[in-house]
């Protein structure tokens, strides 16, 4: 049983507690759609809302629950669907984190959608080779997330003393240390598993680069994770434990966002949905904040995205409730909105670029070089493969486990 299928009771049990619905004022025959999702922080929320809005504005009724954590929201998803009573639609990464349900025959598929959108040819390979299983279409993607930008306060670069932004890791490292000197903290960081696996990924791209990363991560090479070189990958990622603030345990992605916002820290690795914090705030990429994608012209752009799947049902209404909202969720007008909202790349390539802001663009721009793609670590592993290299990586960053044991801790992980 994967690790989305454990959790799944206990989800279950928290809904009341993390979740609320909220539903339009019912229109007589209006396509009512019940959406699941894990977009709860201020940004987020804005970000939601863009579609739902659309939707209401096609003639639909929207009823929103949302769920506190990805890994919850996943869960409450599955045990609903599992137990015969499945929302309309639901949120999950496109990753193979939904395999499990589309093997059991639970999901629509959504081919009528994906010829007319021309996937097979526009959608990034590391978003169509997780959401396409056996030649059909199982989810809609809403974007394109880049999970490991480096965000930093140009104040805090400023009061700092760094002139320019880093171009490599030691510049990172030297940017760092001014940080801390200046009485700042060097690097904004929630310590929760998922976020640190975020921090080792950056490092790994960054420092190992494609072919150890793909190395590690596709080919789960064991002699690869055993190598020197992704020792000093390792090495890189426990040093920047030492630059994380003592606040840091249990802290939330949004609430290091915060750090950066009110200038009290310096640096965050995180996706780019930390740009809805930001817009939020009313922050201008390029003026208050800058974004760094990866170092040098080479450096692998990880490509994960949002999407939404589609449970079988009995119910007609559902059906045309599940057609209408993949018909809005696909169109330019509220991909780019949602987009400009969420801080994300559209996963259309003819959605105007011109509103969204100077980070977005220069990702578009790196996005155009496709050998540079490559799949954040879910697009390459299952749930439980993935669960145990976050529990191996965790362990690492929190207690004094040597560098060696990591390595071989990791390659026992992912041989699962």
């Amino acid at each position: 049983m994967h690790r989305a299928h454990k959790l799944a009771l206990a989800a279950a049990l928290a809904l009341g507690a993390c979740a609320t619905a909220h539903a339009a004022a019912p229109i007589a025959g209006a396509p009512r759609a019940e959406v699941i999702h894990w977009w709860t922080s201020g940004g987020e929320s804005a970000a939601v809302k863009t579609i739902a809005d659309a939707y209401r504005a096609a003639g639909g009724v929207w009823v929103d629950t949302a769920v506190a954590g990805n890994e919850q929201a996943r869960a409450v998803a599955v045990n609903r669907i599992v137990g015969g009573n499945p929302p309309a639609a639901a949120q999950f990464n496109a990753s193979m984190q939904f395999l499990d349900i589309v093997e059991q025959g639970m999901l629509n598929n959504v081919d009528d959608i994906a010829a007319r959108e021309r996937w097979d040819s526009t959608l990034p390979a590391p978003i169509r080779d997780v959401i396409k299983v056996k030649g059909h279409y199982y989810a809609v993607p809403l974007n394109v997330h880049m999970p490991t930008w480096i965000w930093y306060s140009k104040a805090a670069f400023a009061k700092a003393g760094i002139a320019r932004e880093p171009a490599s890791m030691d510049e990172l490292f030297a940017a760092l240390d001014k940080l801390k000197a200046a009485g700042l903290i060097p690097l904004a960081h929630g310590g929760q598993s998922w976020q640190e696996n975020i921090v080792f990924m950056a490092v790994l791209a960054n420092v190992g680069g494609k072919d150890l990363y793909l190395s590690v991560f596709r080919e789960r090479d064991p002699r690869a994770i055993a190598s020197e070189p992704f020792k000093q990958v390792l090495v890189a990622f426990k040093r920047l434990k030492s630059y994380v603030d003592p606040g840091s345990p249990g802290r939330n992605w949004n609430d290091a966002s915060a750090l950066l916002v009110n200038n009290k820290a310096g640096v965050q690795i995180m996706g780019d949905w930390v740009k809805g914090e930001f817009n939020a705030a009313r922050l201008t990429a390029g003026k208050e904040y800058g974004c760094i994608t990866g170092f040098g012209p080479k450096a692998p752009f990880l490509i994960q995205g949002d999407a939404f799947i589609f449970p079988k049902s009995a119910n007609a209404d559902t059906l045309k409730a599940q057609k209408l909202l993949g018909s809005v969720m696909t169109a330019p007008a509220t991909l780019a909105a949602f987009n400009r909202v969420k801080g994300s790349l559209p996963v259309r390539t003819d959605v105007d670029a011109s509103t969204l802001d100077a980070c977005t663009q220069a990702a578009m721009t790196v996005m155009k070089d496709r050998t540079r793609h490559v799949g954040n670590g879910e697009v390459y592993l299952t749930p439980d493969q993935n669960g145990a290299l976050v529990d191996v990586l965790t362990a690492y960053w929190n207690t004094a486990m040597p560098v060696e044991k990591a390595q071989k801790n990791i390659a026992a992980a992912l041989k699962r």
